[in-house]
């Protein structure tokens, strides 16, 4: 196992551990110089609130650990494809590096819905690696919303 699959597992954990709780199973950890500094899940649902988004939560958690904003050097690994929302926070947080699972045809913009990498609004570049544990990923995701359609019925 390599080390990008490593922490995505740990990230898995957490999308996983959202699931139990009814919140889309994403998850998101946070490293740097080889060590985790946060874990995150979605809890939108949870605590109504639209942008606590595992990637958001994580931000948050890391940048109170280490006392700053910015979280300069570090690598996020998130189950999804991030939105908008949270690559933009990525961005103002000077991440080096995010690692994704499932690609997100509906909202991700790391090249699946729409492509932000090198929007000229961002002096930030970030490297970006897609598709770690995709099919993995996948699974947990359309089993959610496979059985979410299955309780509506």
């Amino acid at each position: 196992m390599n080390e990008d699959e490593k922490w995505m597992r740990l990230a898995i954990n957490e999308a996983i551990l959202a699931e139990s709780e009814s919140e889309v199973p994403v998850g998101a950890v946070l490293i740097k110089n080889e060590l985790l500094i946060a874990k995150a899940h979605n809890q939108s649902i949870s605590k109504s609130d639209a942008t606590a988004h595992a990637e958001i939560l994580v931000i948050e958690a890391a940048g109170k650990k280490l006392e700053n904003y910015r979280l300069n050097e570090t690598t996020l690994y998130v189950t999804l494809e991030p939105c908008a929302m949270c690559f933009s926070a990525m961005m103002h947080a000077r991440i080096k590096r995010v690692v994704y699972g499932a690609y997100d045809s509906k909202t991700g913009v790391c090249g699946s819905c729409d492509d932000l990498r090198n929007a000229k609004f961002f002096k930030h570049r970030i490297n970006i690696t897609g598709g770690v544990l995709k099919l993995e990923n996948q699974k947990i995701l359309k089993s959610f919303f496979k059985n979410l359609r299955l309780l509506k019925k």
